[in-house]
C-alpha cells in the first residue's frame, strides 16, 4: 500500500492550494480517505474525511467553508482544495487511507505567510 501527497507549497494569506493524494496497492474505490495536518509543536488533527462513494463528507470546524475534499475513484486520487488560507493553516498535510489498519503518506508541507 502506498499513499503519496503532493501540491504543498508557500502561499500568501487569502490564497489557495490544491493538494492531491494518489493511492495504490488496494481497491481505492472501496475505502474512505482522510486528510490530517500537523503544525509545529501541535498534535496531528483531522482536517476532512470522505467516504468511498463520496456520500459522506466531514470537516473540522476550523476549515469548514474554506476547504473542500473530493475524490476521483478512476484515478485513485483524493484532493483537498484549500481556499482563503490563513497563517494558522500552516502545517504538514497527510493523506490517510482507511484500509485495514490504516496507511499514511509522508506528507506535504503547506506554509501560509506573507
Amino acid at each position: 500500500v502506498q499513499v503519496v501527497e503532493s501540491g504543498g507549497g508557500l502561499v500568501q494569506p487569502g490564497g489557495s492550494l490544491r493538494l492531491s493524494c494518489v493511492a495504490s496497492g488496494f481497491t481505492f474505490s472501496r475505502y474512505g480517505m482522510r486528510w490530517y495536518r500537523q503544525a509545529p509543536g501541535k498534535e496531528r488533527e483531522l482536517v476532512a474525511g470522505i467516504s468511498s462513494a463520496s456520500r459522506s463528507i466531514n470537516y473540522a470546524d476550523s476549515v469548514k467553508g474554506r476547504f473542500t475534499i473530493s475524490r476521483d475513484n478512476g484515478k485513485s486520487t483524493v484532493y483537498l482544495q484549500m481556499n482563503s488560507l490563513k497563517p494558522e493553516d500552516t502545517a504538514v498535510y497527510y493523506c490517510y487511507a482507511l484500509y485495514q489498519s490504516g496507511s499514511w503518506g509522508k506528507g506535504t508541507q503547506v506554509i501560509v505567510s506573507s
